[in-house]
């Protein structure tokens, strides 16, 4: 099962406040039902391929408003499709929609006003709604975090974004393939919305991955630092042995000032140590680090002018 599959079965298993729950489903129905006309009768079809989220529905629908619907199966014939699952609802149809407030006419509204919505948790509802019929969210585990919401109407993503952002969320709006999209990018965000619609489980599984990922991330460039930081100084301390040998072979080192010298013989006996370490190593040391780094570099100026000839 899948990340997000385990979100929305966390989500589908919550009990609700008769209020939360007509949010909810004004939020299901909205997104997932359409409208048709049989025997002069007006039918609502809410689709989905999750037969946990059909059940709340058909719950939904019984417990709160005492209508009776039927669930239709469309099984799906090629490979690696999953089956279609329809609540129909033959009956009440436009007194149900009446009542959650998303029917003109005879068309679904796309968008309700926030004042519909007497507290945040009926705004909490719509957006478990939301997030059930048309929402994703990527596994903690792989490269990027994103979660999204699909809205066929720019209006209704628009008001989704509003609703989430009333949280504080920092909701992000695009187009995308014949509709739009709400997202969240940032982790703390999207752990945020998941505690925000009651999938407290899943956020803290969230968390959890997310904390051990980010620590190890962490410790990851800590070691890529340190290690970069051991190549610099070994290619440091490799130019200057190479620079001070040149020297030993061209003049000798005994010629050079005493101080030069020691800090010569010195790096040569020991090519592997810091400049700090050069610098109590050194004969009439302890040196600094900088007093260290001024006479290596005198020797390296000192050998490039040697190779000038040569060049």
């Amino acid at each position: 099962m899948s990340y997000a599959s385990q979100v929305k079965k966390e989500l589908t298993e919550l009990k609700v406040h008769r209020q939360n729950a007509k949010a909810e489903l004004m939020a299901l129905i909205r997104m997932n039902g359409s409208l048709s006309i049989q025997n002069s009768q007006m039918v609502l079809n809410v689709q989905t391929e999750s037969p946990a989220l059909a059940r709340r529905i058909y719950r939904l629908l019984k417990d709160f408003y005492q209508i009776e619907s039927d669930i239709v199966v469309r099984r799906k014939m090629k490979l690696k499709k999953n089956n279609t699952y329809v609540v129909r609802l033959q009956y009440h149809v436009r007194e149900l929609l009446a009542n959650l407030g998303i029917l003109e006419g005879y068309q679904l509204a796309e968008r309700v006003p926030l004042s519909t919505f007497k507290d945040d948790l009926m705004i909490q509802s719509y957006l478990r709604g939301a997030f059930l019929a048309g929402g994703s969210v990527n596994n903690p585990q792989t490269s990027r975090y994103h979660l999204e919401i699909y809205s066929l109407y720019e209006s209704h993503n628009d008001m989704i974004k509003e609703m989430i952002n009333h949280f504080g969320l920092n909701a992000r709006a695009t187009a995308r393939r014949s509709g739009f999209i709400v997202y969240l990018k940032e982790a703390e965000k999207i752990a945020d919305f998941l505690q925000l619609i009651g999938a407290t489980n899943s956020m803290l599984e969230f968390e959890n991955i997310r904390i051990v990922r980010d620590m190890r991330n962490s410790v990851n460039r800590l070691v890529n630092c340190e290690n970069a930081n051991m190549d610099k100084v070994a290619n440091a301390a490799n130019r200057q042995v190479e620079n001070i040998r040149l020297i030993d072979s061209r003049i000798g080192l005994s010629n050079l000032p005493e101080k030069l010298q020691a800090i010569a013989q010195t790096r040569l006996a020991h090519p592997e140590v810091s400049l700090k370490e050069l610098g109590v190593l050194v004969p009439g040391g302890p040196i600094s680090k900088s007093g260290v780094n001024h006479r290596l570099r005198k020797l390296n100026d000192y050998a490039n002018k040697l190779r000038a000839p040569a060049e």
